[in-house]
């Protein structure tokens, strides 16, 4: 009898010792366990030589779930250390990388995720087999025309056919497994692509005299610079070593895109794709071939950065700046800076890849602790022409500018695509009674109800509050409520009525909500039947759309009015990528911004299209405030059901963190940016600290004493590294 230390999806920073007489309870294996009244499914951790709880305590593991160990030593470690680093329960974190049909307790009521004949099954002749037992006869039938099955085919042919299943499975005919990830049936040489530039022959060099050892590199190249024909000439370089690839990519519409590229470059090599789209059990089946080295190339969101890879020999983070790497709750980590851990642990090097690279990466950069690679020419285009709509000069109507419909007119008669991009979903932010001044306000946010005109609905984009529209105020009853400012609808609605002869597509969560809808539209637009796109920054990401060839953006500004330090950061790095779109043909693009400080230096610096400049006043300016990268934070939220109570449990906590460590600043508790949230008040409290070390030092100390603190009447989580204040 062996004592194992198990990890449990419990909101407890412990791990949690069992007996177990089964010789394969190895590390990295799953184990069924005792927890109170429940059974949960654990991973193994350790096999300690004793235990701190008293052995007639100790109770025995129910079973060992797996032959082979599904997380390896090098797993372990990284999320070892992402649990320690964001200060997040050891166990929660290790099974939160585990696919959700693998953590599930009530394993013989779970379906199979696919079926295969075994040899006593592939030697059955049909003619041995009953004639009247044609449900067998359909279930071989279906068993010999693929390696494996699906078990939604099988439970398609009827509820005899799942019972003549059952009876295969009995007599050994018939094994349940887990389907193979989507293979190209071609010849496994990769295809070649278009031949590379200077530039990026040089990037490419770069990569590939690096392989085999830690290098971290910044991939600095514009928008349309040909940065993922790099990564696939690295990808390349990289499987003629007999390694895997992992390529993350911030969203789950650019993965499609990716995979089927990738697919036609390397045929027949298993590509396994890992992001929240998938099904249970599509997602458990591409995580096992990536885990048994199978997939040689592992694409995936932000969560595949813990996807287990044996012979990992590349990481390349695609769009390395943008917001979606970090989790923005529960286990609250960054895939990008864990790439680089993940990457520095297997001893490989790692491609951060945008046209405006996060300030972090960009200092990481400039100070030569990553190397840096260029990419500064468009591939087969120029780069296009950017302009400021200075709104001082003109009152726009319904949100367009006469210069904007001019422009868009121009491209429709040429026989080219406009988009219009606002980041700002629904018909307009707000209703209002001209009479009383009565707002459409969220009884449980601190927001508005924004208005769905098509569906006569009032939403919240926070809660998801939904209401109908009122026939009348509430407040007056004046029945005369208008709309005010501008959404995607409103701007459709606008374009509709200047250009009644177009053929507009609007590109929102509303209207991408179809599991196929996007990719139905990503075909429209490259065909052409599509005039003028109106859209969220959906459109703004990794797109290349070879008609269209004007950008005009609405409502930039109200990115510049946030009390965020971040906001000129990512408004630039917005505006920059949709810019991006413009252009990909032989016509020049033209970008218009539609703006009321034309002046401003975040748009004098993207009209020359100038992100070094920009970055270094940035980070000039953070250096002399005290901002990140120079500092680094933490930041504990609280929320509660008044705003006093929120602030009280923070204050508490304030108090003491100012006793732990002289060298961590502790600034006061204030209410959130968005003080209410679903029904609950809602405040933060800031800790920065020159020292990494030692802000993880305090950290640990800290996040002890908030645990042992907390009360039923305060929520709190504390978030290392805040994308967000």
């Amino acid at each position: 009898m062996t004592l194992i230390r198990v990890a449990l999806d419990v909101p407890v920073d412990r791990l949690f010792d069992y007996r177990c007489g089964d010789r394969n309870a190895r590390i990295g294996t799953r184990v069924l366990v005792p927890f109170g009244r429940r059974r949960l499914i654990g991973i193994v951790v350790a096999k300690p030589e004793h235990s701190e709880v008293p052995e007639a305590s100790l109770k025995h593991a129910i079973r060992v779930l797996d032959e082979q160990p599904l997380l390896g030593k090098a797993d372990l470690r990284l999320l070892e250390f992402a649990a320690g680093y964001y200060v997040h329960p050891l166990g929660a974190a290790i099974m939160m990388a585990v696919p959700a049909t693998l953590r599930r307790v009530r394993l013989r009521d779970q379906a199979p995720a696919a079926y295969a004949l075994t040899p006593a099954g592939a030697a059955i002749d049909a003619a041995t087999l009953p004639p009247r037992a044609r449900a067998s006869h359909r279930l071989l039938a279906l068993l010999q025309s693929a390696p494996v099955v699906d078990h939604a085919a099988v439970a398609a042919l009827g509820a005899a056919t799942r019972k003549a299943l059952q009876t295969f499975l009995e007599k050994g005919w018939v094994r349940t497994t887990i389907p193979d990830p989507v293979l190209a049936q071609d010849a496994p040489a990769a295809a070649a692509g278009p031949p590379l530039n200077p530039e990026q022959a040089a990037a490419l060099q770069a990569v590939a005299s690096a392989l085999g050892r830690f290098q971290p590199m910044l991939l600095l190249g514009i928008t349309g610079s040909g940065k993922t024909e790099v990564y696939l000439h690295a990808i390349a370089a990289t499987l003629a070593r007999n390694a895997q690839a992992l390529l993350l990519v911030p969203e789950i519409a650019l993965t499609p895109q990716l995979q089927s590229l990738i697919v036609a470059r390397f045929p027949g090599t298993p590509v396994a794709t890992l992001h929240s789209g998938l099904a249970d059990g599509e997602r458990a089946a591409h995580w096992e071939a990536a885990r048994s080295g199978k997939a040689r190339i592992v694409l995936g969101t932000r969560l595949a950065v813990f996807a287990p890879i044996p012979a990992l020999g590349l990481i390349i983070v695609d769009e390395e700046h943008d917001g979606s790497f970090k989790q923005g709750e529960g286990f609250r980590y960054s895939a990008r800076d864990l790439a680089v851990v993940r990457a520095r642990q297997a001893g490989v090097p790692i491609i951060l890849g945008s046209a405006t690279p996060a300030l972090e990466t960009y200092r990481n950069a400039m100070d030569g602790r990553y190397q840096l690679l260029r990419i500064s020419q468009r591939i087969n285009a120029r780069p296009p022409l950017i302009d400021c709509i200075d709104l001082r000069q003109g009152m726009t109507a319904d949100g367009l500018s006469d210069r904007l419909i001019t422009a868009i007119a121009s491209r429709i008669e040429r026989g080219e695509q406009s988009m219009v991009f606002i980041n700002r979903r629904g018909y307009a932010p707000v209703l209002i009674c001209g009479s009383c001044g009565w707002t459409s306000d969220c009884k449980r946010c601190s927001a508005k109800l924004v208005l769905h005109l098509p569906e006569r609905r009032l939403r919240c984009h926070h809660c998801g509050h939904d209401s109908a529209v009122p026939a009348s105020c509430p407040d007056c009853g004046n029945t005369d409520l208008a709309p005010v400012g501008q959404g995607t609808q409103r701007i459709e609605a606008a374009l509709a009525h200047h250009f009644p002869e177009a053929r507009i597509l609007r590109i929102d969560r509303d209207t991408t909500r179809r599991r196929d809808a996007w990719p139905d539209m990503r075909e429209r637009i490259r065909e052409g039947t599509v005039d003028i796109l109106v859209g969220t920054q959906i459109l703004a990401k990794g797109h290349d759309f070879p008609r269209l060839n004007l950008v005009g953006i609405v409502n930039a500004d109200s990115m510049l009015y946030s009390n965020d330090f971040r906001a000129p950061e990512r408004l630039y790095a917005l505006l920059s990528q949709v810019a991006g779109r413009a252009g990909r043909a032989d016509i020049r693009g033209q970008v218009l911004v539609q703006t009321r400080f034309a002046d401003h230096p975040l748009y004098a610096a993207l009209r020359h299209q100038d992100f070094d400049t920009f970055a270094q006043t940035l980070l000039a300016e953070r250096r002399q405030a005290g901002f990140p990268p120079y500092v680094h934070q933490a930041l504990l939220r609280s929320e509660a059901r008044s705003i006093d109570t929120a602030l009280q449990f923070l204050a508490k906590a304030a108090r003491t963190a100012r006793g732990i460590s002289p060298t961590v600043s502790v600034y006061d508790p204030v209410p959130a940016g968005m003080m209410r949230r679903a029904g609950r008040e809602r405040a933060h409290l800031l800790v920065q600290s020159g020292s990494r070390t030692e802000l993880r030092s305090f950290l640990k100390i800290w996040h002890q004493w908030l645990a042992e603190t907390s009360n039923s009447a305060t929520r709190w989580s504390l978030d290392v590294d805040p994308a967000e204040l």
